[in-house]
């Protein structure tokens, strides 16, 4: 069953297009992260799903039905925005009692409720202190705890976790997926960072200039990404892209680029065009080793390298043009300056369109 579905929804602002013809399906029970760039219409897809804003067109159906036109306290949805937004003169247990009292609670229920709320996220001891108390991460956990303490099915979480320093954010990860374990509910999370998606979503929606690009796993959007945002953004270093040209070779393409020649599958009908954007990711590239046969290498210069200790960041150069690898640390010392050889699967670099930027092919053995 699906928990929310957004049918042709579209939203523009002084004739700027924020949404155009988003459709989008989220299932009961998953942890979906809206993953997009700043300004690409998250937080206002968030808004209309709540019902703070009104689509131009389309529809929002909620647990199957539609709910386009009901207002918010009626949706029954726990909503988390961006900021903290709390009442500095309320205590923390008035703030996250506010949605409660808010709905015209029972005072005799609104107590457990906070304070089972409280003790899932471990701020108890908090309750009877004030917000100009509270550090950043207690801040936030209050926030997120006023979001939860209504009882429904539906959290969603606008970019919660912005500002806060990493030891936070980890701290967070792990509340978020425990909250997601006891609840049982359907959590919507949007964000910018993708270590913040790829750690915590089942499932993940790429948004970019107002359109839904791709969903679904997260492993299959990160191993197969249809769209050139997507596999330059989604990962840690950032993938890298570079132009290419399609040759016709016998039956089928070839694609020259600066940095590697090699034969091509296009998975698109249709004549494709002849000059394409490629993509590789940095952990996809080794350096003085192939490890098979067929594997494509080019020479390279190694200008920097980063230690993180488990791996090695070398930053790489081929005729003025950089690039990045990512490999498993390793006993043999490499050098700034060293020239060595790169390779790679010829199947991990894939192809797009650069008007479109979505997927047209890979390449092939």
């Amino acid at each position: 069953m699906n928990a929310i579905e957004l049918q042709g929804i579209s939203k523009s602002y002084r004739r700027k297009h924020i949404l155009q013809n988003v459709d989008l399906q989220i299932q009961a029970g998953t942890f979906t992260v809206i993953f997009g760039g700043p300004g690409s219409g998250k937080s206002v897809l968030q808004r209309l799903i709540v019902g703070l804003e009104k689509p131009d067109s389309g529809r929002v159906l909620l647990r199957g039905e539609d709910a386009t036109r009901v207002i918010p306290s009626e949706r029954n949805i726990g909503y988390i925005p961006q900021s903290f937004a709390l009442y500095p003169h309320y205590s923390v247990f008035d703030n996250i009692a506010y949605p409660l009292t808010l709905a015209g609670s029972q005072r005799d229920k609104i107590r457990p409720a906070v304070e089972r709320t409280a003790e899932l996220l471990k701020i108890t001891h908090l309750l009877e202190k004030k917000p100009d108390q509270l550090s950043g991460g207690e801040k936030q956990r209050v926030a997120i705890a006023r979001g939860i303490v209504k009882n429904t099915e539906i959290f969603i979480f606008d970019d919660p976790l912005t500002g806060l320093d990493f030891k936070l954010r980890e701290q967070l990860f792990d509340d978020f997926r425990r909250l997601r374990e006891t609840l049982g509910a359907t959590f919507i999370y949007t964000t910018s960072d993708a270590l913040e998606t790829l750690i915590m979503a089942d499932e993940i929606a790429v948004l970019a200039e107002g359109r839904i690009t791709e969903h679904g796993s997260t492993r299959d959007v990160f191993d197969h990404p249809q769209h050139a945002w997507t596999m330059r953004s989604l990962g840690f270093p950032e993938s890298t892209l570079f132009e290419g040209s399609l040759h016709s070779a016998g039956s089928g393409y070839e694609c020259h680029t600066r940095l590697f020649d090699f034969a091509v599958d296009l998975t698109s009908a249709g004549q494709p065009p002849a000059e394409v954007v490629v993509g590789i990711r940095p952990q996809d590239l080794s350096v003085n080793e192939s490890l098979a046969p067929n594997w494509l290498s080019t020479p390279a210069t190694i200008i920097l390298q980063e230690d993180l200790g488990g791996e090695l960041v070398l930053y790489l150069e081929k005729d003025s043009f950089s690039f990045e690898s990512v490999l498993p640390h390793r006993k043999d010392h490499l050098l700034n300056g060293d020239d060595v050889v790169v390779h790679v699967d010829p199947q991990k670099l894939v192809i797009f369109d650069p008007e479109s930027g979505f997927r047209i092919g890979q390449g092939r053995v």
